[in-house]
């Protein structure tokens, strides 16, 4: 079971880490990670019958990390018309 969340994990960072054009796919494989070390945490407390009440507050920073993505997606796409990287230069001071 380790061996599958560490392949996963990898994948996930694989995909987030790679030059990908668009800020979508980028927030997409960053929530695949959050996903899998969510998986993780469950997995390692259930294991060891510790309580869930770290689950629930991991869960509420994903949900506002995810939050705080889709806002600056959806404000980039309304400055700018697209979801394209190379238009973070103009970003620059």
């Amino acid at each position: 079971m380790l061996m599958f969340f560490s392949v996963m994990f990898f994948c996930g960072m694989w995909v987030f880490s790679s030059n990908r054009k668009h800020l979508l796919i980028v927030l997409l494989s960053l929530e695949f990670v959050v996903l899998i070390i969510y998986l993780v945490i469950i997995y390692y407390l259930c294991f060891f019958s510790f309580e869930l009440f770290f689950v629930v507050i991991f869960l509420t920073f994903s949900v506002c990390e995810g939050a705080l993505g889709l806002s600056i997606l959806v404000s980039m796409i309304r400055s700018f018309g697209n979801d394209y990287f190379y238009n973070y230069n103009m970003l620059q001071c």
